[in-house]
């Protein structure tokens, strides 16, 4: 299936930019650079919820910067820790206000969005301990936020998959009770070698060049750190009775391939799994359902499937 329409026009206008090495930049100026780009294609409507509070949670380094999302409805609510994407580097609360507020009010969920620490000013294990630290707080606090300890998920995209995906490991091995994670394109090797790769490395919003830039910056070259189960959650020595899991992927994402080899892991293991590839979609797809009816249609049900796996 080609590219979808509403996303080809806009990676027209992106292909035609002057490409910048990741590696080199300034990082300000990708963060800066991927503000302007969120500005392409319509302005998208208002999503409404029941209220947003910009907190902070305590972390190992420092007051870590969350946004709280609650319902309008009463609760006790699900309660999901949302961990933005932008490859460890780029990305923060308000690149993903749209994602977390649609996630509230499609869910019904309190949603704990993490601005965690960034490389490369602060590379791995930063961002990992951050988002542990927030997660671990929720479940602690659990009264304070969506009041169901039952019904506490873990969620990103990207980067923020990743990091949602290695959360989840973690609460597995401190024997937490974690009901689901949900995985919009999470990068699950650091080291291995996919088709998908080459296949979409150039051309697709997410190059092979990028994404290996992205990685040096937050966790260096060495091949045996790389292979951590804390960066690769593939390498994982056992996936065995990880939280019930929700995967989506484009169709034309280099990741593709490392997704599903990572849902059949999980499956393997005797994980409760959903898994679907997208048609015609790219990376970045959960963050364009203003301009993509694809995109909307596919964010609905993977928000669906992570709402049927927090039903009371």
């Amino acid at each position: 299936m080609p590219v979808d329409p509403a996303i080809a026009v806009m990676l027209e206008q992106i292909n035609a930019l002057t490409a910048v090495s990741v590696r080199e930049a300034d990082p300000e100026f990708l963060r800066e650079a991927d503000r302007r780009l969120r500005t392409l294609g319509p302005a998208p409507a208002p999503i409404e919820v029941g209220s947003v509070q910009d907190t902070v949670v305590a972390g190992p380094a420092g007051d870590i910067p969350v946004r709280v999302y609650r319902p309008a409805g009463a609760g006790p609510h699900p309660t999901v820790a949302y961990f933005h994407g932008g490859g460890w580097t780029i990305g923060d609360l308000d690149s993903h206000d749209l994602v977390t507020r649609r996630l509230c009010r499609d869910v019904e969920a309190v949603v704990v969005a993490v601005h965690y620490r960034r490389a490369p000013e602060d590379p791995f294990p930063a961002a990992y301990d951050d988002c542990l630290a927030v997660a671990t707080h929720v479940a602690d606090h659990i009264d304070a936020y969506g009041g169901d300890r039952d019904r506490l998920a873990v969620a990103g995209d990207s980067a923020g998959a990743n990091l949602a995906a290695v959360v989840a490991l973690a609460f597995r091995d401190q024997h937490r009770p974690l009901a689901a994670q949900l995985l919009a394109y999470p990068a699950t090797d650091f080291e291995g070698s996919y088709p998908s790769r080459a296949e979409y490395g150039e051309g697709y919003l997410l190059t092979l060049e990028a994404l290996d830039d992205f990685k040096h910056l937050y966790a260096g070259d060495d091949p045996a750190a790389r292979s951590d189960s804390r960066l690769s959650p593939l390498r994982a020595a056992s996936h065995r009775g990880l939280a019930p899991a929700v995967l989506g992927v484009g169709q034309y994402d280099p990741l593709r391939d490392e997704v599903m080899a990572y849902a059949e892991a999980l499956r393997a293991a005797g994980v409760e799994v959903f898994a679907r590839v997208y048609d015609g979609l790219t990376h970045t797809f959960l963050g364009l359902f203003a301009l993509s009816p694809a995109a909307d249609a596919a964010d609905a049900e993977l928000f669906a499937q992570l709402e049927q796996r927090l039903a009371v």
